[in-house]
């Protein structure tokens, strides 16, 4: 098939105070105040595949539009005369799959992380012949026939599960259906093994893609933090994450809280088919209630890990999430045991590393004790980073030694 011309693509133009140097160099958005947007560019489809232009009418690549989005033009290719099929999300998903291949002996990872693999908005986390994919820009909706046919194609998954959950597709104006593409939805959780752990995802009624991968080295760390023997609290715990990586590593006792008693019986049954339910407990309840009980309580831990969900979506709620960081941080240090450890998590991309820092060292003055920074993660590889992109580096891990 012939490729389409330069001039058989509707072009799109930036107005002159847009930031295009830094469009050149690599930031993959346009917002809706860089665009010129009169009555044809505001008639364009959402997801309408485009050539963007600076205001000098010169062409600057192809660009993903949607008229609907704040996020006006996502960056899809230099090339403003390729064509967006089959074969280029091929080419795509086979450069994402080499690299988690050398990172990875078994497929169980984030095989495509958006921007930083040059899919904007798509997100496909890897769940052995399942993937779990997350079309959360307009674009990758419109071509979603081609993603999965490639998808299938280049990685040989017999599964491909639709999650449309999340507040990312609201805001394209996309509906919140999740479907089953390609295959057979599994009817029980599908164990995956990480750390040395077995925890149980759920890939059609957990949360998001049904297991964060992102924590995986977090997870690692913490447990060696964690040693023999050790008392382990995990808050926030989800399916068990820090929880069972430190049982696997040899703690002695772990207890689980998060709110969600589902996430919770899916942890039990990962501690099950690890063969450490007897130094595995679970406690459900909102978790600053449960950090003030255990306070109450006089309980200790040698290991405290809280990796709440993000209170900082977005800048607006930069203040108040940075209020409930360090309202973790104060609840959760007393329980620590003197010489111990305190882990602090963060996926708000609106409160940065100095920020989060901040207000999780005023919790802990704030509670008495006095720290140490030994080790600040990220996310795992398979999570890569578009620098040019500050929000594709959300992921943030503060170990403390009180």
């Amino acid at each position: 098939m012939t490729a389409p011309s330069l001039h058989s693509r509707p072009t799109v133009r930036l107005k002159p105070k847009a930031n295009a140097r830094a469009i050149r160099r690599g930031f993959p958005w346009v917002y809706a105040n860089e665009l010129v947007t009169d009555r044809r560019t505001r008639a364009l489809d959402p997801g309408t595949i485009a050539v963007l232009e600076d205001d000098a009418r010169q062409p600057m690549g192809l660009f993903a539009v949607n008229p609907v989005s704040k996020i006006i033009g996502r960056f899809l290719d230099a090339n403003p005369e390729a064509e967006i099929d089959r074969a280029w999300f091929a080419a795509r998903l086979a450069r994402a799959l080499s690299l988690r291949e050398r990172l990875y002996n078994a497929p169980f990872y984030r095989l495509v992380h958006a921007e930083a693999d040059g899919l904007p908005g798509v997100v496909i986390d890897r769940f052995g012949d399942i993937a779990v994919l997350q079309p959360n820009a307009a674009w990758a909706e419109a071509c979603l026939n081609d993603l999965v046919a490639a998808l299938t194609e280049v990685t040989g998954v017999r599964t491909v599960l639709k999650n449309a959950s999340g507040r990312t597709r609201s805001l394209e104006g996309l509906d919140d259906l999740s479907v089953t593409l390609v295959g057979d939805a599994p009817e029980a959780p599908v164990p995956v093994p990480m750390n040395g752990a077995i925890y149980m995802a759920d890939l059609t009624g957990g949360q998001k893609t049904g297991l964060f991968f992102d924590q995986r080295p977090n997870h690692a760390f913490a447990a060696r933090l964690a040693g023999q023997g050790s008392r382990v609290l995990d808050v926030f715990s989800h399916v068990g994450g820090f929880a069972l990586a430190a049982l696997a590593g040899g703690a002695g006792q772990a207890l689980a809280v998060d709110g969600s008693a589902p996430a919770l019986d899916l942890a039990r049954k990962g501690a099950e088919a690890m063969g450490v339910s007897d130094r595995f407990d679970t406690r459900q309840g909102d978790a600053f209630d449960v950090l003030q009980a255990l306070g109450q309580e006089g309980a200790r831990f040698d290991v405290v890990i809280c990796d709440p969900p993000a209170f900082a979506p977005s800048k607006p709620a930069l203040e108040a999430g940075l209020r409930a960081y360090e309202r973790v941080a104060r609840l959760a240090a007393p329980l620590v045991a003197e010489g111990g450890y305190l882990v602090l998590c963060s996926c708000s991309h609106a409160a940065d590393l100095p920020k989060f820092r901040g207000a999780s060292l005023r919790g802990i003055g704030r509670a008495g004790r006095m720290a140490q920074l030994l080790h600040t993660g990220a996310a795992g590889p398979d999570h890569p980073e578009l620098p040019q992109l500050a929000e594709s580096g959300y992921l943030k891990a503060l170990f403390f030694r009180l």
